[in-house]
């Protein structure tokens, strides 16, 4: 007897896990480590890029000074990076580790400066390259010089991923890129040093990565093992975000949260991301709401629309927040509903029109997704085929609080 295969044996899909992480209480002692291994591969001096004033007020410069003085390296300090970096930020990290000699990068902080890093350390391995050749996709590096990552918020999964996006300010839009020798090396993921976030860093990071595992479990290209990744980050947020606004210095909570943030990293790594990360990306330009915040406003009416194509899988991974789906086509607006719900539950109340965003402003939204050459590959692993229409009906559905 044959036995027909299932849409996931049909396929053959690659599961990537490249860097070596370092997790748990504690684990920012294991940078000293890091650097030994470095200076073992020749490594004398080291980039160091972060921004605002987390990267000192956590104790995560405090102890990269100290280990790098214990391994006679120097590092040399970056701080300008500010959220949503631009490729001018990017080069001007990079100059800097060209003035030191830098052999390696050490990335302190959220999404933001990993990302800027991330480039930084593509840019000083291949001379006369800039960020913009990098996003402008006129250069594709094969080469970088060796990352490590310290995360301060837990949420993009960017320290365990090849995914990197900036700001192109003369081409007035967002890009992104993914290339193999963007990887860290290494990830030194402490949940002590997260205590500090606020309570709405809180909630816009954790729900980065619901949203991040939630597309990435039902893109086209998705894979059993992103499944697994998305129903137990789903499970994570669900328990320990709420005790984490409630305990901001409650470790357990941070360190399940910090679990949740390497899973999403993993699982949109090896599934991809589709709707709700594409037409986040047009808000930039009319609110500076957090990234988490504008993905918290979008993420209902995407489930809403997605869910028909995708049922079992989806009522599966949102079990926690939407208990008593069967997988069926028609619960996708009891779905849509239970995950407001719940959003609305640890805070997130806002929709669009909360963000002033108005009405019109749909129509110029959809166009800038059409025209936005980054957003396509997102688009085209939708677990439905993408449309004017269709773009329109989310963000009018996501204007304000579902009926």
């Amino acid at each position: 007897m044959t036995i027909a295969p299932c849409p996931h044996t049909a396929a053959v899909r690659e599961i990537r896990l490249r860097t070596t992480v370092f997790l748990g209480v504690g684990a920012l002692e294991r940078l000293e480590s890091v650097f030994a291994r470095l200076r073992e591969d020749g490594v004398r001096s080291v980039l160091c890029v972060c921004g605002g004033h987390a990267y000192r007020d956590s104790g995560a410069w405090d102890e990269a000074e100290r280990a790098a003085r214990s391994q006679g390296l120097k590092l040399a300090l970056y701080n300008r990076v500010t959220p949503d970096p631009s490729t001018d930020c990017m080069d001007e990290a990079a100059a800097l580790g060209r003035v030191v000699g830098a052999g390696a990068v050490l990335a302190i902080g959220g999404g933001s400066p990993i990302d800027c890093g991330k480039c930084a350390a593509a840019l000083l391995a291949n001379p006369g390259v800039t960020a913009e050749d990098l996003f402008c996709c006129r250069f594709r590096p094969r080469t970088a010089l060796p990352l490590a990552a310290v995360p301060l918020t837990h949420g993009v999964g960017s320290e365990v991923n090849r995914f990197a996006v900036a700001a192109l300010p003369r081409q007035r839009r967002a890009s992104v890129i993914a290339h193999d020798c963007l990887y860290p090396r290494y990830a030194v993921e402490d949940p002590a040093l997260m205590t500090g976030l606020s309570p709405d860093q809180t909630r816009y990071v954790s729900v980065d990565a619901l949203s991040r595992v939630v597309e990435a479990a039902t893109t086209t290209v998705s894979n059993p093992f992103v499944v697994m990744l998305a129903r137990e980050t789903v499970r994570l947020v669900h328990r320990w975000l709420p005790a984490a606004l409630q305990c901001p210095d409650d470790l357990e909570a941070r360190y399940g949260l910090c679990l949740a943030a390497i899973q999403a990293g993993l699982a949109f790594d090896n599934g991809l991301l589709h709707m709700a990360h594409a037409l986040e990306q047009p808000l930039r330009g009319v609110c500076d709401a957090p990234h988490g915040l504008r993905l918290a406003v979008l993420l209902p009416a995407v489930v809403r629309e997605c869910y028909p194509a995708c049922a079992p899988v989806a009522a599966d991974i949102l079990a926690p927040l939407a208990p008593g789906l069967r997988g069926l086509p028609e619960e996708a607006p009891k779905a849509a509903r239970a995950v407001e719900q719940w959003l609305f539950s640890v805070g997130l109340t806002q929709k669009l029109l909360n963000l002033g965003v108005q009405e019109p402003d749909v129509e110029k939204f959809c166009t800038q997704v059409e025209c936005t050459p980054s957003l396509g590959p997102l688009l085209s692993v939708a677990p439905v085929p993408s449309s004017h229409e269709l773009v329109a009906r989310i963000y009018r559905q996501s204007l304000r609080p579902m009926p």
